[in-house]
């Protein structure tokens, strides 16, 4: 037995081989991956008192499948029952031996099935793979544990109706379902690195396991520029953490951050990485957004920020995964080089657009241009606007504050 592991890191990186052994024995994902959790308590409890197990993998296998087993004997598991005994007949995978090195790829495409919606796609995705429990998703995406309990429910639900087998998919389909995780993690990310809601600003749980997940997506399918490149973003956006808030949880904007706490280490990372995934091809979106944190993170001081090269990035963008956040991130470029008069303009077109119809953000953007433009009283009360539309508190002191100093 050891002592003292780093209990979240173990459990967790042991999570996608368990459920997958399980589910090539077992073959039915919800009740494998329910059994996984009750496993996880139980060394949670057991393995602090006791210490780690010599094999923790083989143990966890077990616990598993013994309450796997428990279930598939109850009487209100008949029918799962009959399909198990077939699937048992299969020969059962070792726990001691090494995992297929495609389990967690497997797992994370079974999760981002296209039938389920974004949200559930991300919220499996953080207990099957993540191996977090149900109270800690709904804690990472501050939603009330017994929503997200009926959300995972009805998303294994979903997944048992498709009728997906744990394998990969087709070769033909296999593209379009790696957009799709992507588009998972990616959302991981975001809503670690922009809470929607709550007192803090950035949820650096959330962001660190997004990281970790892509990491693992990009060493099972090596050579894929996207995934370099939204490996990429991660890194340089979450980079610049240190510096993104103050003391108190007010965000600071990225023109005032004092750039010398930075992480280095994660910038040289990332800007490496966007820099082989370019030169690999066509560029994507999350090369074409990795490539302007790049941009951002070359200059030491806000003022020697490439502006009129990050404009040209967001026509790229613009051009090939077209958004109104693309189109309203575009009109801050647009003021950075050519006026905060000529970016006003672009706004007018953006408030037809009912994605950003009320939003926040438009205000804040607008706020930001009537001030660069010597409209104080406008730029207030266009901040005010804001911070009354912000679902964040973090996001709404500043707002505020920002009205205050040009009243």
């Amino acid at each position: 037995m050891t002592t003292d592991p780093p209990f979240d890191d173990l459990l967790r990186g042991l999570v996608p081989d368990v459920l997958a052994m399980l589910m090539r024995r077992y073959g039915s994902f919800d009740a494998c991956e329910d059994a996984v959790q009750e496993a996880l308590l139980a060394a949670a409890v057991q393995w602090r008192s006791g210490g780690v197990p010599d094999n923790p993998r083989a143990w966890l296998f077990t616990v598993a499948a013994r309450r796997l087993t428990d279930q598939v004997r109850s009487d209100v598991a008949r029918r799962r029952r009959e399909a198990t005994t077939m699937a048992m007949r299969q020969s059962a995978p070792d726990p001691d031996g090494a995992p297929d090195r495609d389990d967690t790829l497997t797992l994370l495409l079974l999760c981002c099935h296209p039938s389920l919606p974004a949200l559930s796609q991300a919220a499996l995705t953080l207990r099957a793979v993540g191996g977090l429990t149900t109270t800690e998703v709904a804690r990472a995406f501050l939603t009330p544990e017994a929503t997200m309990k009926q959300r995972i429910s009805r998303a294994k639900q979903r997944l048992r109706a498709s009728g997906e087998p744990f394998r990969p998919p087709a070769p033909e389909d296999l593209p379009a379902r790696l957009r799709v995780v992507r588009h998972v993690l990616y959302l991981i990310f975001n809503e670690g690195y922009a809470t929607g809601t709550g007192p803090d600003l950035v949820r650096t749980d959330l962001t660190r396991e997004a990281i970790r997940l892509t990491r693992d997506l990009r060493r099972l399918r090596p050579g894929d520029p996207e995934t370099d490149g939204l490996l990429a973003l991660m890194l340089l956006t979450e980079a610049r953490s240190p510096a993104r808030t103050r003391d108190d949880g007010v965000p600071v904007p990225l023109d005032e951050q004092d750039r010398t706490r930075w992480d280095r280490v994660a910038v040289a990372e990332g800007t490496a990485l966007i820099t082989g995934a370019l030169a690999a091809g066509t560029a994507g979106p999350y090369q074409v957004q990795a490539a302007i944190a790049a941009v951002h993170a070359e200059a030491d001081r806000s003022a020697d920020t490439d502006w009129p090269q990050i404009l040209g990035l967001y026509d790229i963008l613009q051009r090939i995964s077209p958004s109104p956040v693309v189109a309203l991130n575009r009109a801050v470029a647009v003021a950075m080089v050519h006026g905060p008069r000529a970016a006003l303009g672009l706004l007018g077109s953006l408030e037809a657009d009912d994605r950003l119809a009320g939003s926040h953000r438009l205000e804040s953007a607008r706020a930001h241009m009537l001030e660069m433009a010597g409209d104080h009283g406008a730029a207030a009360d266009a901040y005010t606007s804001a911070a009354n539309r912000a679902p964040g508190e973090a996001e709404r002191r500043y707002l505020r504050e920002r009205a205050g100093r040009l009243r």
